[in-house]
């Protein structure tokens, strides 16, 4: 089998599973639609793996499969473009994927909707790793709506719930407001450069670099606009702030798609295109300021918001916004390969996070709320310390991976000199207390303390209701079963050991050497290379630096709150209650949306229907012709009288004004 035969693999093996599970799920029963689909990914799985290695020994790929559409001179083609940045995207996408397949077997063995949700998740494989394979803009925007619509639906697989519905639909409109201006982007980029190829658009883009932007009424460098363009469609997938309301709502759809979406690969969609079109984000310092302070926004506010949150779910929702708050930031500051870099590291230990989570869900029998837990370690041992390894590394404890690519991101934005850079630094260093506390918060509830069990169910914190289930009075959790526990025990390992054991050549070798341009003017990562000494050097050094105290701080808090003196937390809230009502209320953007937009929509609507349809259309246009006709055809019938005088009055009548207005006009 060639290398071109091997790339092709890659995304249809998943999609065949796909169609497979969702045509024939019925006649193939449950066993066998997660057999074929589970196969296909694992396929693709060691596709990647065969392909990643020949990536290393220095083979590249760029080029079209067909061509889909010729307009003009423009061809529409789909291609690939197989270099480092994206053999590492595709082996990150297909393990997690891989993990949550077999996770799925154990989570939806009692859904009705078994063989649906296989599909769905191989139909969401195959669209990501046609998006990170792309080598041209219309491919890259096919895999970025594809990846859409699959969320969409598995937003919403539980269509009979109100609160699921209402969740995808969010999620599909927000999405879309970031879609347009990344719609828009890619259209001035074929405008100007008359092409969507990445190679021969990256290529022209320094020629470009101070033309102005053929916007109407606005004077804005072309770069300029493009980048922050594509951004904004970057700023819905990988929800930055201030569209970023949609991710904790996708919380309502079962919990494989939480790790799978929503924490390793859809919602990092957008930093890997920014990666990848780092050619022309690095010609636009303004762009990149526009970047990070909109990333440092992220990580330190939605961070806040993870502090007060009940339901597990949410909490680790609101930190992978602010964990993708932390990656943007390091776009901007050109640490791309820190950005790339912190994304695998997430990968693992949010997607073993979401998933252990999931197992304390099912154990709970379905009671989200963090309040009814406590004390799970002994009935849960391997969800509890896969959930301690995954919350270590989240929070950046030496050694593990969360720490390699989160102290490097921190370190990389204090070299940045561009405008927002120390708002940025300040807003990062800040959010290791903020990750440190809401992370060992729901550890310290989950796992240890009183056992609060059998408990009625706390109303849902956003949707007024009740959560499903809950364990019954003297009933006791277990553990749950083989394949549940084995993705998290796989997920685990990387989540220990793949930052020690990748930074070097990742972050300070030459792996992002063909896939990553970083411009003279901007430090990037480069200086942090002369002081890295090997990563057990780095951890060592890290224990007397203050990101770990600062960490360490945040975790003492949650212990001395939620362990020694739970009543610290309640007078807290009533003593600053207007701040917990904003933090409660999510910043009012929810209310604010719902009223300005939803209700904006919905006026606007009101008012076309009432005026619009019913006066002008019906009213004028439909029935006051009618109305018209109508009095003409009366008057009409007035002069029908059959005397002939007055068929004689009228002629004379007519004949008279005839005269008249031929008198006027000579």
């Amino acid at each position: 089998m060639n290398m071109q035969t091997l790339y092709l693999l890659v995304p249809l093996a998943p999609l065949a599973g796909a169609l497979i599970a969702g045509v024939f799920g019925k006649r193939l029963g449950r066993t066998w639609s997660h057999r074929i689909t589970i196969l296909m990914v694992a396929v693709s799985f060691l596709a990647s793996l065969v392909i990643f290695r020949d990536v290393q020994d220095g083979h590249r790929f760029n080029g079209s499969v067909y061509t889909w559409l010729t307009s003009g001179d423009a061809r529409f083609q789909v291609g690939f473009l197989i270099d480092s940045l994206t053999a590492l995207m595709m082996l990150v996408v297909t393990f997690v994927s891989l993990m949550v397949h077999i996770y799925t077997i154990g989570y939806m063995s009692e859904d009705a909707g078994y063989q649906r949700f296989f599909s769905y998740i191989s139909l969401f494989t195959f669209s990501m790793l046609m998006l990170v394979m792309a080598n041209n803009f219309m491919q890259l925007f096919f895999g970025w709506e594809a990846v859409g619509l699959v969320s969409y639906l598995l937003i919403g697989f539980w269509y009979d719930r109100p609160t699921a519905i209402y969740a995808n639909l969010k999620a599909f409109l927000v999405n879309r407001v970031g879609d347009f201006g990344f719609l828009l982007g890619i259209a001035l980029v074929l405008m100007v450069f008359g092409t969507l190829d990445y190679a021969a658009v990256f290529a022209n883009a320094a020629s470009h670099a101070n033309d102005i932007a053929p916007i109407p009424g606005m004077h804005v460098n072309l770069l300029t606009a493009i980048c922050i363009l594509l951004f904004i469609g970057a700023m819905g997938k990988s929800a930055q702030f201030p569209l970023h309301v949609w991710l904790p709502d996708s919380m309502e759809g079962p919990t494989p798609i939480s790790a799978l979406i929503h924490a390793a690969t859809m919602v990092t969609a957008g930093i890997f295109m920014v990666a990848r079109m780092s050619p022309m984000f690095e010609l636009s310092d303004t762009a990149l300021s526009f970047v990070m302070v909109i990333g440092a926004i992220t990580a330190l506010f939605m961070g806040f918001l993870g502090m007060i949150q009940n339901d597990i779910k949410r909490v680790i929702a609101y930190s992978t916004l602010s964990q993708l708050g932390y990656m943007t930031v390091a776009l901007g500051a050109s640490a791309y390969s820190a950005a790339i870099f912190h994304l695998m590291t997430h990968a693992f230990f949010k997607a073993l996070l979401f998933l252990a989570a999931g197992s304390v869900i099912i154990a709970m029998h379905h009671d989200q709320d963090i309040r009814n837990m406590g004390g799970l370690r002994k009935y849960m041992p391997i969800t509890w310390i896969t959930f301690l390894i995954g919350s270590l590394a989240l929070i950046g404890t030496p050694f593990f991976s969360g720490f390699y690519s989160k102290d490097s991101i921190i370190e990389a934005i204090k070299l940045s000199h561009l405008p927002g850079a120390g708002f940025a630094y300040f807003a990062v260093v800040a959010g290791v207390f903020v990750t440190a506390f809401y992370t060992f918060r729901v550890y310290f509830l989950v796992f240890h303390g009183k056992e609060r069990f059998g408990k009625p169910a706390h109303k849902h914190q956003d949707t007024g209701h009740d959560n499903h289930h809950g364990l019954e009075p003297g009933q006791k959790p277990h553990e749950s079963p083989w394949v549940v526990t084995l993705p998290l025990i796989l997920l685990a390992i990387p989540s220990v050991l793949i930052g020690y054991l990748t930074i070097e050549p990742v972050l300070f070798g030459n792996y992002f050497k063909d896939a990553i341009y970083i411009s003279a003017g901007h430090p990037g990562v480069a200086e942090l290379a002369e002081e890295f000494h090997g990563a057990f050097a780095m951890a060592l050094h890290a224990l007397y630096g203050y990101p770990l105290w600062i960490a360490l701080s945040g975790v003492l808090t949650a212990w001395v709150f939620y362990m020694k003196r739970p009543d610290f937390p309640v007078a807290l809230q009533k003593r600053f209650s207007f701040i917990y009502t904003l933090l409660d209320n999510k910043y009012y953007f929810d209310i604010f949306n719902d009223w300005f937009f939803a209700g904006g929509a919905r006026g606007t609507s009101r008012f076309l229907w009432k005026f619009g349809d019913i006066k002008l259309i019906d009213g004028v246009m439909v029935n006051g012709t009618a109305k018209v006709i109508g009095l003409f055809s009366g008057v009409l019938r007035r002069l029908q009288s059959g005397y002939i005088y007055h068929y004689a009055f009228s002629m004379i009548i007519g004949v008279f004004v005839l005269l008249t207005v031929r008198n006027w006009f000579h």
